[in-house]
Parts: structure tokens; C-alpha cells; sequence
């Protein structure tokens, strides 16, 4: 029953994608992840091909796939289906077919995958199979439109002419600098009121937030990646670590518990880490909630079911075999690669989308683990 019941959920987010797909792919106004500029930057590239900068792809059969005759199917067809609304050149013949078996059974989805495409393992320049699995998740806090005393940690879109100027201000010069201060004063969205759930929400690069509007209702938006400052990423744990600190797992609750036990080295400990994200807001409709946010690739992201990997290894819009063991999840699995991230560089690097809300993210920030990865490339 139970899946029966999964399958059925999946099935009605493919329907509700198809339906959106009708009226073509709705782009994004910037990547999710990506380089950030004023302007809407291009999305691409999109071509395709066996021939990457930062990896070799070696082909192998179908038996090299750890798992692949156990895995539900119709679960990552979801992403396959996503995929098809922004297909890279050598996938897009390929979608008619995609969407037409997004009811099939999973064994016509695997015959179909052994007839029309190759797997190939995904190397390093030098032969090296093993890279690392790391995980991230969209948060869902609480937020309100207005700053209130409980309420007064800000979440800001992209001041005007931020790609003017590279880099940006740092984190410390936003928060204790006039003019650049002066520069981000009528941006905010909305105001959350814990200051870690707000670096939380900039390292993971996308949330909803729940609003409580002046009038007193409440509405749920996505805020999703807009810019940055253009300044380099500091992990707070690892000065935390350089503190003395020793308990930083889980995180960010063991954070949280530093933070209230030391409030005032709280402004000193975020702005540890000079890089800052701005955001823009979304309205989030039944197709969108059922989804996550638009990675790089500009299609939704699928919990479970999406990877962020290196665009120099493995082209945006690729379909991956993933097989990760560890002690925080067993995984051998269809994937889609439908996103990037500033830390995800190498060949075998994948970050693993493990969805919506707070259990997702208590399985993102245990994810750590060893990896390997196979492309499924059409034949």
C-alpha cells in the first residue's frame, strides 16, 4: 500500500508538471545557485557532450550499476519529467518519450533506460572513481513583513548596482556600515527572528518563509537565490572549531545553543563569514509547493531526487546513477543533475536535494560521505 500511495503522489506531481510544461518552461529570473548579476543571466550551456574539463566518463553495462534492478523508478521519473522542461541538446529528442512513460510501469522505465541510454562512470582526469556526497535542504521558518521585537533580523533582495561593483561590501560592512547600509535600506522582504536560521537560509540558498502580514494574515513565499556580494564563503562551524568550540553537530542546533550561551559574540561568529545572499520573492502555487525551489538548470528541483554537481564534470540535465554509503543514508539511486554550488567542484562531487522542511534538513546536515557516479548519456 505504502507503495502504492508513492507512487500515485508522484504521479500527480508529474501531471501537475506536464500541465505547467504546456505552456512552456517558465525560466527563473536568475540561477538559483549560480553567478549573480542584475540582469537575468544565461542559463546555459545546455549543449551537451562526452567531453568535460574536470572528468572522463569510461562506459560501462548496465550490470556495473549498483541497485539499479531495485530502485523505484517512477520516484526519480519525477525529475526526468522536470528535466524535460529545460533538456540540454542531446536529452531533448528524448523527452517525448520521458513524459509518455511517466505512468509506466518500472519496468518498461528500465527497459527503456537500458535501450536508448549509456552509463559511463564519471572519473577524475587522473582515474579516480571515489569523490564525496555532501546534502542541502530548503528551510521553512517563520517571518514577518514588518521588523517587531521579536522579528528584526532582515532578509534583503539585491540593492541596485550590485554588479557594478565586484565584490560587494562584506558581511560586517552590511550590518555596521553606513553607506552600505544606506544601500540596502527598502530592500528587506521580510524580517526573520533568529539570526542563525538566517545564515542557515544564505548557506542553503533558498527557503519559504511563512509571513505574517500587517494585516495579521499569514502566506507562505519562497525566497530564492537573487546575488551575492561576491565574497568568500567562511563555514561558521569551522570557526567555531577555531574557538575552542567542541560540540558543533548537530547542526544548527548545537550553534543555537553556543549562540544563546555567548550572545554577545553572536554578530562576531556570523560575521566570520564574509559572503552575504540576497534573495527575491516568490508566490508559490499547488505545482510550485509540491516541488522544490529552481536549481541552476532552471527547473524544480526534486526531493530525493536532484543532485548539484560540478557543470565542468557532469553537464546540467544529466541523469546519474548515485550510489553513496555512509552512516547517515544508503543510497543507489536515479538522480538528475539539475544544480551547482560554489563548493561543489571535482568530478565525483554531488550535493544531494533532500527537500522541504526540518527532517529534510536533519538528514542534509548529516550527509557527509563517500561517492560514485555513473551519467546515463543517450546512446
Amino acid at each position: 500500500m505504502r507503495q502504492r500511495f508513492l507512487r500515485l503522489c508522484g504521479l500527480a506531481i508529474v501531471v501537475a508538471t506536464l500541465a505547467a510544461c504546456s505552456f512552456g518552461p517558465r525560466l527563473p529570473p536568475a540561477d538559483t545557485r549560480g553567478p549573480s548579476i542584475d540582469a537575468p543571466p544565461p542559463l546555459g550551456p545546455l549543449t551537451g557532450s562526452l567531453a568535460h574539463p574536470r572528468s572522463r566518463w569510461v562506459p560501462v553495462s548496465w550490470s556495473d550499476l549498483p541497485g539499479f534492478s531495485d530502485d523505484p523508478l517512477h520516484e526519480g521519473w519525477v525529475a526526468l519529467v522536470s528535466n524535460c522542461g529545460r533538456p540540454n541538446a542531446a536529452f531533448a529528442p528524448l523527452c517525448q518519450d520521458v513524459r509518455r512513460l511517466a505512468i509506466a510501469d518500472a519496468a518498461a522505465q528500465r527497459q527503456w533506460m537500458t535501450e536508448r541510454l549509456q552509463p559511463y562512470r564519471v572519473e577524475s582526469l587522473t582515474g579516480q572513481s571515489d569523490g564525496q556526497l555532501t546534502s542541502y535542504y530548503e528551510p521553512v521558518y517563520e517571518a514577518s513583513r514588518r521588523p517587531t521585537a521579536q522579528f528584526n533580523v532582515p532578509i534583503y533582495r539585491a540593492p541596485d548596482g550590485i554588479a557594478q561593483r565586484k565584490p560587494w561590501y562584506t558581511r560586517q560592512q552590511i550590518e555596521t556600515l553606513p553607506e552600505a547600509q544606506a544601500a540596502v535600506r527598502g530592500r528587506e522582504i521580510a524580517w526573520m527572528a533568529d539570526p542563525i536560521d538566517a545564515m542557515v537560509l544564505h548557506i542553503q540558498g533558498s527557503g519559504r518563509l511563512r509571513v505574517i502580514e500587517p494585516d495579521g494574515s499569514q502566506r507562505t513565499v519562497r525566497v530564492a537565490y537573487a546575488a551575492t556580494n561576491d565574497q568568500p564563503y567562511r563555514s561558521i562551524q569551522q570557526w567555531l572549531l577555531s574557538q575552542g568550540v567542541t560540540r558543533i553537530n548537530p547542526w544548527p542546533d548545537a550553534t543555537k545553543d553556543w549562540a544563546r550561551d555567548n550572545p554577545q559574540r553572536v554578530p562576531q561568529l556570523l560575521q566570520s563569514n564574509p559572503r552575504y545572499v540576497f534573495f527575491r520573492e516568490e508566490a508559490l502555487n499547488d505545482v510550485d509547493s509540491a516541488s522544490g525551489p529552481r536549481g541552476a538548470q532552471g527547473v524544480p528541483l526534486t526531493a530525493g531526487r536532484s543532485i548539484a554537481v560540478d557543470r565542468d564534470s557532469i553537464p546540467y540535465g544529466t541523469p546519474v546513477w548515485l550510489a553513496s554509503s555512509g552512516p547517515a543514508v544508503q543510497l543507489q539511486k536515479l538522480v538528475v543533475a539539475q544544480d551547482t554550488g560554489k563548493a561543489i567542484v571535482g568530478a565525483v562531487r554531488a550535493d544531494y536535494f533532500a527537500g522541504t522542511g526540518a527532517e529534510a534538513g536533519r538528514l542534509a546536515s548529516a550527509v557527509n560521505q563517500p561517492l560514485r557516479l555513473w551519467a546515463l548519456w543517450p546512446k
